[in-house]
């Protein structure tokens, strides 16, 4: 009798140290590899809905750089506290220009090829008809809903050392599950 409680202790701790292991296994790809995020406001409209849930490869950009068209989270440069996601568009080294309320890159238009039809504002720190140069190690992000999106146009470039991540994959709702599209641009 003895040992048949010793085998179901046995037992039980072997099933309890399974359930740790795995738990482990997922904190670690939640802090380091990925994490879900939920996509919050109007700002990503119409490619992502409010309350729309991604996940997010948080390893990505320690191998290599951001790219223009890809969707990126990170911490607002107006408060840690709240993730931001928006678009690249502007690279280091690159200007930027609005111009008869369309992005130009270099002095050439940036031709969007994703579900994109309105006009652009400028914002507080790019206005109409001014050019500014991306530092190194930054990058221009916009809002595909550029009349309700705050981005770069209001608090600037943003550091590549805020990003969490790029979303890679709509998991909700289920019916625009599936990997997220990167556009491709003439330049």
């Amino acid at each position: 009798m003895f040992k048949m409680i010793g085998r179901a202790i046995g037992g039980l701790f072997d099933f309890l140290q399974g359930i740790v292991a795995i738990a482990a296994v997922m904190v670690m790809v939640y802090l380091f590899i990925m994490s879900p995020q939920e996509v919050s406001g109007h700002s990503m409209e119409p490619n992502f809905q409010n309350g729309d849930y991604i996940l997010t490869n948080k390893i990505v950009y320690k191998m290599r750089d951001p790219k223009r068209g890809d969707i990126v989270i990170f911490k607002s440069p107006t408060n840690k506290d709240i993730d931001y996601i928006k678009r690249v568009i502007g690279l280091p080294g690159e200007t930027v220009m609005l111009k008869n309320q369309k992005f130009y890159i270099n002095g050439e238009l940036l031709e969007e090829r994703y579900e994109y039809n309105k006009p652009v504002y400028g914002g507080s720190f790019l206005q109409e008809g001014v050019e500014i140069t991306v530092p190194e190690d930054h990058y221009f992000v916009s809002g595909d809903n550029r009349p309700g999106s705050s981005d770069s146009r209001e608090f600037g470039p943003v550091s590549k050392y805020d990003f969490i991540g790029q979303a890679i994959l709509r998991y909700w709702p289920t019916n625009m599950m599936g990997l997220i599209p990167h556009p491709t641009y003439d330049f």
